[in-house]
């Protein structure tokens, strides 16, 4: 499978008034797939959207260098760089960004008409564009009149519409409702078999990054944490904070000492761990809330009691302390224990991962600022 988009070295340096010189985005490397659906997740100051404009070429690079179909678009060793309408690519933003004084006709057309495309190839591709849109039959109705979801349909039209290779959505759905943005993210993918081109998500959604994408690279900090499938994302997180981010996580501060595993907060009962040959003194436990077993007093594990039950529609959560930790745990509703209720908890596999990086944390603070 051929590489559509590759990026080798590519770093993005801004300097700021208040907060001073930030590496937005630090040694980016990376291909993505032709056909694929590939995803940038991560907080706020991670830098996906500063990697997304530089590939689209709204932004220029400070080093490093991208490639899009086979054409090298942007290289500061080689001071070359393609502005963005030269580049061949679809585009749809967060803000619907549809022309309020045009109809959807002329607002799918305006690309066309740029190309100076003739009116017969134009009137048959704006056409083409609205029926795999669900736009049909509102061409002169004015963006004013119309949902939020019927904008977006608007944009992704006209995204389609110059037979692009390459998409760049970049947080497409999240000015939509809920239930609109799952319609979407199915009608996005239909729209890529149909069409065939390579997708590049921008998001901070998880859940819609892991419905939508072949592959995901979750950046933390300027830097590239890790990129696999979903599913291996989910189950083999790379450290506690692709862990963290990626769906509801259970962490527990622990001791090892004489080769037994402790709660912080509670060194006279170990916890039956297979100890990491590697492990330091001080670890952290990293488990999903939903594969804790959670058992009677009888049943073998860490000794403790439930200390608040909360009913959700499709589990129940108990919160239950480990040490000098509240853990939570997510149980079918089947496993019911009471407030107060004497029980003991087992884990089955979790990861191991060093202790918290407080500097970390201050400096992904200080990035939302940016």
């Amino acid at each position: 499978m051929a590489d559509q988009i590759i990026l080798r070295h590519v770093t993005k340096k801004f300097t700021t008034k208040t907060l001073g010189d930030i590496v937005a985005v630090d040694d980016f490397n990376l291909e993505v797939h032709e056909g694929e659906c590939f995803s940038f997740l991560g907080p706020s100051g991670c830098g996906k959207s500063t990697t997304l404009r530089m590939i689209a070429g709204f932004e220029d690079l400070t080093e490093g260098e991208i490639e899009l179909c086979g054409r090298l678009v942007s290289s500061r060793a080689k001071n070359l760089y393609v502005p963005p309408e030269e580049r061949g690519l679809g585009m749809v933003f967060q803000a619907f960004a549809v022309w309020p004084h045009m109809n959807v006709f002329e607002n799918v057309a305006f690309p066309l008409r740029i190309q100076k495309v003739n009116r017969t190839d134009l009137e048959r591709r704006v056409n083409e564009a609205l029926r795999h849109t669900s736009l049909t039959g509102l061409e002169t109705t004015f963006p004013s009149d119309l949902s939020g979801g019927q904008q977006q349909r608007i944009a992704l039209a006209r995204a389609i519409v110059t037979n692009p290779k390459v998409m760049l959505l970049d947080e497409p759905l999240s000015n939509l409702d809920p239930k609109l943005r799952e319609t979407m993210r199915f009608e996005i993918k239909a729209l890529q078999r149909k069409f065939n081109f390579t997708i590049i998500f921008v998001t901070h959604d998880q859940s819609e990054a892991m419905a939508i994408s072949d592959r995901m690279m979750v950046c933390d900090m300027g830097r590239i944490m890790q990129i696999d499938t979903p599913e291996n994302l989910y189950n083999k997180p790379c450290n506690r904070f692709v862990h963290n981010f990626l769906g509801e996580s259970t962490f527990i501060n622990v001791v090892i000492r004489d080769g037994k595993v402790y709660a912080s907060g509670d060194m006279e009962q170990a916890i039956a761990l297979d100890i990491p040959k590697d492990a330091a003194p001080e670890m952290v436990v990293a488990t999903r809330p939903n594969e804790i077993a959670l058992t009677g007093p009888d049943q073998g594990g860490y000794r403790t009691h439930v200390e608040k039950r909360i009913f959700l529609t499709d589990r129940t959560e108990y919160l239950v302390p480990v040490g000098d930790q509240m853990v939570k745990i997510q149980t079918p509703h089947r496993i019911s224990f009471s407030e107060g209720e004497a029980c003991c908890v087992k884990f089955m596999e979790p990861m191991w991962y060093p202790m918290d990086d407080k500097q970390a944390e201050l400096e992904r603070a200080r990035r939302q600022l940016v």
